[in-house]
Parts: structure tokens; sequence; C-alpha cells
């Protein structure tokens, strides 16, 4: 027999009330900008390591400076993950497996993105811009790091940090258009220095990241922003070893 409420003389509902909906994403901006913060740092620690490497030619330093950089910034973020929440790493950041079909879609989505991207570029009149990479095709093997850097390892750990990590955030605050936008006008803009900052190659680069931020946001996986992300930037790769002739 349940109790009964003393005022009202009603019987009291005991039931236990259903557990609180989990928050999307578990983290918060204070992670964000913790994150920010060790970023810096993990650059700054490995551009004072590379100086080791004073025997190298300036280009390959430039590149193990990079992946240095990459290892300990998401070293750090997997340890904030893991310490504040006790949550994994990979699938924390959206992870997950999707469909062949999808799979597909995304690898095939990147050179066309790379056409339309070009096709904008023409429309918008951008000024030609000397690439800030024409140092990295200087050997065989700095291309070759060059290429596993641009084609797998830059395109995985920007899409973890930008369409894993910060979109979930902002879309919360913003909703799906609005976090995705925001998200990718950020991307963007973090690309301006090697394009001189012109503002037709952030535009267009912006509109990149918003097109990644869809295929994750539509699948609810990094995974198929990041493979469009590689076949996107294997076609930029691609076309300056054509440029260069150096193959």
């Amino acid at each position: 027999m349940n109790p009964v409420d003393p005022l009202s003389g009603e019987p009291l509902d005991l039931t236990p009330a259903p557990p609180a909906p989990a928050r999307e994403p578990f983290w918060d901006y204070t992670d964000f900008f913790l994150f920010v913060v060790l970023v810096g740092t993990s650059l700054g620690v490995s551009l004072l390591a590379a100086l080791a490497f004073y025997k190298l030619s300036v280009p390959v330093r430039l590149l193990v400076a990079q992946i240095l950089w990459y290892a300990l910034a998401f070293s750090a973020l997997k340890a904030l993950l893991l310490f504040r929440y006790e949550r994994p790493f990979w699938k924390s950041l959206g992870w997950r497996p999707i469909p062949f079909s999808a799979a597909v879609g995304a690898l095939l989505s990147g050179p066309i993105l790379v056409v339309s991207i070009g096709l904008l570029q023409f429309a918008l009149r951008a000024p030609e811009v000397e690439p800030p990479f024409e140092q990295m095709f200087g050997s065989r093997g700095t291309i070759v790091l060059f290429g596993i850097l641009a084609v797998v390892v830059g395109p995985v750990a920007e899409e973890l940090a930008f369409r894993g990590f910060l979109m979930p955030l902002l879309i919360r605050s913003l909703g799906a258009a609005g976090g995705i936008v925001l998200t990718g006008i950020i991307f963007g803009s973090i690309h301006g220095y090697e394009y001189q900052w012109s503002w037709q190659y952030m535009l267009l680069i912006s509109l990149a990241g918003c097109v990644f931020g869809w295929a994750k946001y539509r699948t609810q996986s990094t995974l198929a922003s990041a493979l469009m992300h590689c076949t996107f930037n294997l076609t930029q790769f691609a076309a300056l070893l054509w440029r260069s002739r150096t193959l």
C-alpha cells in the first residue's frame, strides 16, 4: 500500500523518475578552451624539439614537427577525455563505422568537391597564390612524408578536432545549421595563412569545411568526413605533383 500525502490525502507516487538523458556532447567549452591551450603548448614543444634534428633539411624538420604536434595535441585530448570523463577517445569524437555505400560516397565526393571549389575559385577571381608547399617537393623522401601527412594524418587530425570535438559543441548551442557553418568558418580562417589571407580562398575553404561538417552530421560519423577530406587532399596533392613535375 502506497503512503498517503498528509496534506492532500492523495496516495504518493513512489515510481522512480526516469534517468535524465545524457548531454551530447558530454564535454563543454571549458574543455574546448583547455584543448586550445594544449594545442598551442604542443606546437611550441614540437617546434623546439624539431631543432634537435638540425642535420635534416628544413622541409623534413617542419614535417617532423607537425607530426609531433599532432601526436602531442591528441594525446593531450585523449588524456582530457579519459581523466575528466572516463570516456574513450575515438568513440567520443564520433569515429563510428558507416555503411559501405556511405564510405564510397564520401571517397568520391572529395574529388568532386575539389572541382566544384575550383570553379568557384574562377568565378570569384581569386588571386594567384603560390602554395606554401613547394619546398616539400625537393626529394622523393620528402614528397612521400608530405603526402602521408597531407592525405592521411592531417585530414584525420583536423576532422577529429573540428567535426569531432568542436562542431558538436556549436550544434548544441546554435543548432545543426549554425554549428556546421560556424565550424566551417573557423576551419577556413585557420587555413588563411596558407593563402596569404585571401578572403576568396578563406571563403572556399570554409565552404569545403561546411561540406565536411554536413557529411559528419548526416552520417553521425567523423569517419565519413575524414574519408571525404582525405580524397579532397589527395586530389589536390596529385595536382601539385603534376604541376611540379617531380614524379
